[in-house]
């Protein structure tokens, strides 16, 4: 309990608020990367304890969030496959697709299950050798070494039933595409510390070079985020930018070998679709061409015609930075957890899910202001 405690003191965090409140001088804007920084930053509430002049921006760091509908739809296609088993995490099953999601399919009579490890996934393949076993591999670098690894094990036990959807999405091209755009409201980034935890700091370097641009490494506890909000505002202040780890009780600076030497096995880089940003160039895994056999894109032929996105959908804009949930005139209205239109409304880690959970204080906050 004690990184739990120490880490929400609300003592400590008061003296950080008083530190950044005399440090800011003028507006200031932030985004935080990481879904699952958003969801602390609503739910501890500290979006009102900040300052006025700093503007806290949502990014697209929720993987469920800004996976394609085209691969929604291929999972759904194959899962009424009655030889498939379809497998992922919970929060893909909820996502819609172009007509429906994982859990509709399921609800009419395909078979898919709810894992927490893709190396279930396995097993399940190894006990059900008449049937395909697929798991959708969805997520940031933080989940591509257990889903490498459960190709790795497949391929030692000589499976011919199990394969994966890789939709594996790498942070870093995604900033750069961010502060590249010419609508861009971003002005410094909290980088997402279970991402560096696998691959150290490196990849921040050039993209503070190149936008001179602070970007500060966090955790999820409240402590984390306010002390890299100060550390980030002090850059902004002097008119510095640097890459700072606060996270340094976890990442380290070259991050996991391992975890990394695994995905380089399986994983190769390519450019990636993400929902609501378009393609982004050399931000995403493909399976490489030795591991084929695990590819389920290459495994099944799947004949989809071409899906547009929602387009009273604005979770582009929102995951962006250029709008919040609350401007989306759909919000806790006919986009709600229970129906979404889009995907930031179904994960935890999604900033209108993460709004609508704790939409009354945020509304209170808001209204007062205004």
């Amino acid at each position: 309990m004690k990184h739990l405690t120490e880490y929400r003191d609300p003592i400590l965090a008061g003296q950080y608020l008083e530190e950044i409140k005399k440090t800011v001088t003028r507006p200031w804007t932030i985004m935080e990367i990481c879904g699952g920084q958003t969801h602390s930053l609503v739910k501890y509430g500290l979006l009102q304890m900040l300052p006025k002049q700093i503007t806290m921006v949502h990014g697209p760091g929720c993987p469920v969030c800004v996976t394609p509908t085209h691969l929604i739809d291929r999972a759904i296609y194959l899962a009424a496959n009655p030889k498939v088993i379809m497998c992922s995490f919970g929060d893909m099953l909820r996502v819609p697709g172009s007509e429906k999601s994982l859990l509709q399919a399921k609800a009419e009579g395909a078979d898919v299950r709810i894992l927490y490890s893709p190396l279930d996934a396995v097993t399940l393949a190894k006990n059900n050798p008449d049937k395909e076993v697929i798991f959708f591999a969805v997520g940031f670098e933080t989940t591509a070494p257990a889903n490498a690894l459960s190709v790795i094990q497949a391929h030692q036990l000589g499976l011919k039933n199990y394969s994966i959807i890789a939709s594996h999405v790498l942070v870093p091209p995604a900033m750069d595409a961010l502060l590249a755009d010419t609508e861009t409201v971003v002005q410094a980034f909290l980088a997402a510390g279970h991402v560096c935890t696998i691959m150290g700091n490196g990849e921040y370097y050039p993209i503070v070079e190149k936008y001179k641009v602070p970007i500060v490494v966090t955790g999820f506890e409240p402590i984390d985020l306010l002390q890299g909000i100060l550390m980030a505002v002090r850059q902004l202040e002097n008119n510095e930018a640097k890459m700072e780890n606060q996270y340094a009780r976890v990442v380290r600076e070259n991050g996991n070998l391992n975890a990394q030497q695994a995905i380089l096995e399986i994983f190769e880089i390519s450019d990636r679709m993400w929902r609501g940003m378009d393609v982004i160039p050399q931000s995403g895994l493909e399976v490489k061409e030795k591991y084929a056999a695990f590819d389920a894109t290459k495994k099944f032929n799947v004949p989809l015609k071409e899906t547009k996105e929602n387009e009273t959908c604005i979770a582009g804009a929102i995951m962006k930075g250029l709008k919040k949930p609350l401007d989306c005139p759909n919000f806790g209205t006919t986009c709600k957890p229970s129906h979404p239109l889009g995907a930031p409304m179904v994960s935890s880690e999604g900033s209108c899910a993460t709004y609508y959970h704790f939409y009354s204080a945020i509304k209170e906050t808001e209204t007062a202001e205004a």
